[in-house]
Formats: structure tokens, C-alpha cells, sequence
């Protein structure tokens, strides 16, 4: 049976306004980069496939944030609903980088009682002579949150795709382990369904859904 993807996974961004979330997901959506962006106002979706093993694909469901204070209330509500959270900061900015525990407690309190993985996302590595925060210092974040660490451009494209392989490759690793499944009124996790599905009548589809979750 032809497997349009097996799971769906969504994914949130999170970070303060300016470090660069939008220019980081319409590089990996889209693969261009642009100089000049609009503040994202509330939420925008983007979505890409991945195959992280043969014959394993997942569809991501990637939801971009408003890092600005005025717009927490309308992001806050999609923290739940999500399984997986890039924690972007500036490698350019201190401010953003000390704002991390900050977001990553905030979403903490959305979540409960769900689980949500992150990965620590030092973004805008090609400015290297303009940088505030070292790899060290990164690295000694990320372990003190017990996540994982990766620097990027989206600018010179570097480790834009990494970033969200490991999250997503840490997501389904927790899956296999059964740490983390999909279930009725949670959109954090779906499962896949087949291209057959799409030309079958509506009875099979439906049992077709059931038997693959």
C-alpha cells in the first residue's frame, strides 16, 4: 500500500521577534532565504515531508510565532496542540538568548499533561564577527535543559535542515519506545494515511484509518 506518510508531527518555533524563525522555516519549506521579512502577526503554518528512514515519512506541521509580548495570548493556545518546539534564539543578542528559559517555561505550563521535545537553535551563525554568545554557552544551555543543541544560517543554508531532522528523529524515536503516541483530541501526533485511501469510498477509508493507527 502507497504511504502518503505514516505520522504527522507538529511543531512549534519559538523565540523572541527578530532571531529569525520565519527566515529559518521558509529555507527548509521553501529553500529561499530573503533579507528583508515581515514580523510574523499571531501564527503562520508552513508543512514539508521528511523520510527519516526508507520507507518512514513523516509530514511536519510547522506553526511560526509571534515573538512579540501583544501576541502571546493567540500563540499560547497552539503550544498544546504541538509535540515538538525549536527554541531559537540570535546568536547576535544576549537578550534573546537569556529570554530561552523563559519561553521554554512558559510553553511548559501550556502543555501539561502532554510532552513536548525541544532542541536549542542558536541561529544567524554566518554573522560571525557580530556574535554575543559563544558555542559554549550554548551547548551548556542546552545541556541544562537536557535538549540538544545545533548553530544555524539560513542565510548560507547551514544546519537549517539538521535542526529540524534531530527533532523530528527524537520525536519518532520516542514514538518507537512508546513514550509518545497518537491519540483522539491531541493534533501533537497523527497517524499516516495511504494514497488508496484518497479513491476509496468513505466506510473503507474510515476503517482503513483505524487499522493503520
Amino acid at each position: 500500500m502507497d504511504m502518503l506518510w505514516q505520522y504527522q508531527f507538529r511543531i512549534i518555533l519559538l523565540g523572541d521577534s527578530t532571531v529569525g524563525k520565519s527566515s529559518l522555516l521558509k529555507r527548509f519549506t521553501d529553500g529561499v532565504y530573503s533579507d528583508v521579512a515581515d514580523p510574523t502577526v499571531g501564527v503562520d503554518f508552513y508543512a514539508r515531508s521528511l523520510e527519516i528512514e526508507p520507507g518512514v515519512k513523516i509530514k511536519l506541521q510547522l506553526w511560526d510565532t509571534a515573538g512579540q509580548e501583544r501576541f502571546r495570548s493567540i500563540t499560547s493556545s497552539y503550544y498544546r496542540n504541538s509535540v515538538g518546539g525549536l527554541l531559537v534564539f540570535d546568536l547576535t543578542s544576549r537578550k534573546t538568548f537569556e529570554h530561552i528559559r523563559d519561553w521554554q517555561q512558559e510553553v511548559s505550563e501550556h502543555v501539561t499533561p502532554h510532552q513536548m521535545l525541544y532542541i536549542l537553535v542558536g541561529h544567524k551563525s554566518d554573522l560571525v564577527k557580530e556574535r554575543k554568545v559563544s558555542r559554549e554557552e550554548g551547548e551548556r544551555l542546552a545541556a541544562a535543559l537536557g535538549i540538544r543543541y545545533v548553530e544555524t544560517s539560513a542565510k548560507c543554508n547551514t544546519n537549517v535542515d539538521r535542526a529540524f531532522e534531530m527533532l523530528t528523529c527524537d520525536i519518532y524515536e520516542m514514538m518507537k519506545r512508546g513514550e509518545i503516541s497518537a491519540y483522539e483530541g491531541w493534533d501533537g501526533v497523527k497517524c499516516g494515511f495511504s494514497a488508496r485511501a484518497l479513491y476509496l469510498p468513505q466506510e473503507d477509508t474510515e476503517q482503513e484509518k483505524r487499522c493503520q493507527c
